[in-house]
């Protein structure tokens, strides 16, 4: 006997009459597989990338046993194999998970967690760095109903405002006790005085901050602009974490920091701006953090555009 004909005769449980508990299940299928995938990078450059996949299809008939879990696997390592992530090659892959289990299933999802991987200038300086940027995609196919939703995460600095406000009162206080009121005020002491520690005696507290942003998207686009949406929150916050940094570059983020006060309250006013303005973005869920360094909790504000069940103001994570 072959091989083949012996694959032929191997039991196939799932198949078979059961007497277990009957029902339809809304998602069977598997977490976390490991499976690089191919996507493309700034100037239309390709990479691959390591990746955890997720593949799920419902259970429609309810006296079945079991999904056929293997060819979920197969068609996706298929696919991530040949195909560059996109829209488009996402949309074929669901349509084989449905094809393979149409006495079964109606429904499939996959969601593909990445880190996306690119080099950013420094401010100044000529240098530049790595920054590894967490995406997540999901795309759902019932029917003919395709949709598409992308997460990521972008990590950036924020002064704040009324600290900012706090500190300069305090130099102003300090001023007043180290140059007497109507003595004539000599230029050069003045700027003398404001480079030492006495003359800024006080500074505002900053903190490392996260945006998480969710969009659904328009699944008309060729190849997903991962730069493009990375640069569009950036932009909007203007104080973003930097990679290579030189004396100089360091100074111009402090200067970047005190041109851009923000409560979590102004940060997401400004996501919610640019999230606006994309025509690509049909509905957005955001969520800027500031973990604060005056307090042992953090300070959060949520934005959306229609999105309202499913996305809370807290989730596991955080």
């Amino acid at each position: 006997m072959d091989m083949k004909q012996q694959s032929n005769t191997l039991p196939d449980i799932a198949s078979q009459p059961h007497d277990q508990l009957a029902g339809k299940l809304d998602w069977v299928g598997m977490n976390r597989i490991e499976v690089p995938v191919r996507i493309t990078g700034k100037d239309g450059v390709t990479m691959q990338t390591p990746a955890h996949i997720s593949a799920f299809v419902n259970l429609g008939e309810p006296d079945a046993r079991g999904i056929h879990m293997s060819r979920l696997y197969l068609h996706l390592d298929r696919a991530l194999a040949e195909h560059t992530l996109t829209p488009l090659a996402l949309r074929h892959l669901l349509r084989d998970f449905l094809d393979s289990h149409a006495d079964l299933s109606t429904r499939a999802l996959v969601r593909i967690d990445f880190e996306y991987q690119t080099r950013r200038k420094a401010l100044s300086s000529d240098n530049s760095g790595w920054r590894n940027y967490p995406f997540s995609i999901i795309a759902t196919l019932e029917g003919k109903k395709f949709s598409l939703e992308l997460s990521y995460e972008i990590t950036y600095s924020s002064t704040c405002p009324c600290s900012a406000a706090l500190a300069r009162q305090l130099i102003q206080q300090q001023f007043e006790q180290d140059f007497v009121e109507g003595e004539h005020l000599d230029r050069q002491a003045v700027l003398n005085w404001l480079g030492t520690e006495q003359g800024i005696m006080a500074t505002p507290h900053s903190q490392r901050s996260i945006a998480d942003v969710r969009l659904q998207l328009a699944p008309t686009f060729e190849a997903f602009p991962f730069e493009e949406l990375i640069d569009l929150i950036e932009n909007a916050l203007k104080t973003p974490v930097q990679t290579a940094v030189k004396r100089e570059d360091e100074q111009e983020f402090a200067r970047l920091n005190g041109q851009n006060l923000m409560f979590c309250e102004d940060a997401g006013r400004r996501v919610r701006k640019a999230l606006e303005s994309d025509e690509r973005i049909l509905d957005y869920w955001a969520r800027c953090s500031h973990f604060e360094s005056l307090h042992p909790h953090d300070a959060v504000s949520i934005v959306t555009k229609g999105v309202r069940d499913g996305y809370q103001p807290i989730d596991s994570h955080r």
